[in-house]
């Protein structure tokens, strides 16, 4: 028998030790809210969404430019009509239960999503969808009802990730509600504990690039101060929305990075346009004009942000700057008096998620301080974010909210994800369109713009549709807010992506 060499012995050794910490490495993020749902179906929020992304991935995604990209399908094609879309899938890919990737599960997963029974508060884009053919196991075909050229948009949201037709009666789930995603992503469902923690492992027959780490662990942690110390402590790897205030101290901290990730979040006081006095608006724009929102920016969310000008961020397609609500107090007690109204003698219940968004109950509090400064009584109170997107998305009849403090931010760079929320149709139970806002004249450039081939044409419905949107004032319009985040200095391969998504899949020690 040969004798090995010293050389080759150590070498194996180091494999075996390198190998052996592979198998135990674990990435640790700190996020601030507890999924309301691992179904991707009923997602509401980004975040939430970009813990799914490691279990469950779409047809297409979108890169850091925000291109739309392969992901699921190879690539796609659409008829001169415009009416049929045709999806060439990727070979080789299974669910990690071990059933195939294949045209007949896409087919499944579209249908669910279009089932009423079902709960899916994004589904408003999918609707155009009128029928699925699958044309052999590897091309789906979506027949659709009109034109739809923001639909291959639409389908790169987690909301439309791929779930594994098989999984749905078991470990706990059913065709109405998935609590144990299956899905073809990096990672497998592991484990939760509600309000604590979300534990995924490392996926051995991934399709695509292996990432480094065995686990990911996601710890719900509300409070930014100790997401903050979390990290500073080096008890979890990367923290999203760290506090503002010492965004400074953290950028001059050796120890750790801080990355501003590109945002298209706008941030708002969705209004309840069905209560009674505010469903006036000149009520609506006199709360626009009392609330100083460069001074909460600089004051409160420490220049993390820049004020609205439009009824999106400026990143998305069709946006147009429209104008500015002035911090002018007096012009707002003129328009409630304009209106009839004695703010003395009304009290308005504000409510706000913490840890959701840059500074999110903090900044509640200053916009309730304005508003008590031209007369009325506010009432503001935090939730968890479970319970706070239960408050806000009950049907309009059972719905008590009058004032609330709430973040959008599209899945795709284009204006008509924005524009759900100023749809008639998208009001709750049927989407997220919270402040129950309805103008037949927005809803018909909405109409026109969701099947106008033409993007010339469809730019200029958006931007005539966001000018009334504006006026209307169905808003206290407020910021577009950054997506600062913070993590180890010994790390690399963490990025942010437009739709204000973290992206550290492929995160991984520097040296």
């Amino acid at each position: 028998m040969r004798k090995r060499s010293s050389t080759a012995f150590v070498a194996i050794v180091f494999a075996l030790l390198a190998g052996a910490a592979l198998a135990q490495s674990t990435f640790r993020i700190a996020i601030g809210v507890d999924p309301d749902s691992l179904d991707p179906a009923q997602g509401t929020t980004t975040t939430v969404d970009n813990v799914l992304d490691y279990m469950v991935q779409p047809l297409v995604t979108i890169d850091e430019t925000g291109k739309l990209v392969p992901d699921l399908a190879t690539s796609w094609s659409t008829s001169a009509d415009g009416k049929t879309l045709t999806f060439v899938l990727r070979q080789g890919v299974t669910f990690q239960d071990g059933t195939p990737f294949d045209a007949s599960a896409v087919k499944w997963n579209l249908e669910r999503l279009l089932d009423p029974k079902v709960r899916v508060p994004r589904r408003g884009q999918l609707t155009v969808i009128d029928s699925v053919d699958v044309v052999d196991a590897h091309t789906v075909r979506l027949n659709l009802k009109e034109p739809s050229p923001a639909l291959v948009g639409a389908l790169s949201q987690t909301t439309v990730g791929m779930l594994s037709p098989a999984s749905v009666d078991k470990d706990g789930n059913s065709y109405l509600n998935i609590v144990h995603p299956v899905g073809t992503g990096a990672y497998t469902y592991t484990s939760r504990q509600k309000g604590s923690n979300v534990v995924v492992t490392r996926y051995a027959g991934y399709w695509g690039e292996k990432p480094y780490y065995d686990k990911v662990v996601f710890q719900v942690v509300p409070e930014a101060t100790t997401r903050e110390s979390l990290l500073l402590a080096g008890q979890v790897d990367l923290i999203i929305l760290p506090p503002t205030s010492d965004l400074p101290a953290l950028q001059h901290n050796s120890r750790v990075k801080v990355l501003f990730g590109p945002s298209d979040r706008t941030v708002f006081i969705a209004i309840n346009t069905t209560k009674k006095v505010l469903d006036n608006k000149l009520v609506r724009e006199a709360l626009n004009y009392a609330v100083d929102k460069q001074a909460i920016i600089k004051g409160v969310l420490f220049g993390a942000a820049e004020p609205m000008d439009a009824p999106m961020a400026p990143s998305l397609f069709g946006y147009k700057k429209i104008g500015a609500y002035p911090y002018d107090p007096e012009k707002a007690k003129q328009l409630l008096k304009q209106a009839g109204v004695d703010p003395s003698q009304i009290t308005l219940h504000m409510i706000s998620p913490t840890g959701r968004y840059v500074q999110d109950f903090p900044a509640a509090q200053a916009i309730a301080n304005y508003i008590r400064d031209i007369g009325f009584k506010v009432d503001v109170r935090t939730m968890d974010w479970p319970t706070y997107v239960g408050t806000i998305t009950k049907p309009k009849a059972e719905n008590t909210t009058e004032l609330h403090l709430l973040g959008w931010a599209p899945s795709f760079m284009d204006a008509s994800q924005q524009m759900q929320q100023f749809d008639c149709t998208q009001s709750p139970p049927n989407g997220l369109a919270t402040s129950f806002y309805c103008n037949q004249d927005v809803q018909k450039l909405l109409n026109q713009a969701s099947s106008e081939i033409d993007q010339t044409k469809r730019e200029q419905l958006y931007q005539q549709a966001s000018q009334i949107i504006w006026d209307d004032a169905p808003w206290i319009f407020l910021w577009v807010q950054s997506f600062p985040m913070a993590y180890q200095a010994n790390l690399a391969g963490i990025a942010g992506l437009p739709n204000e998504k973290f992206y550290a899949l492929y995160a991984h020690p520097a040296n």
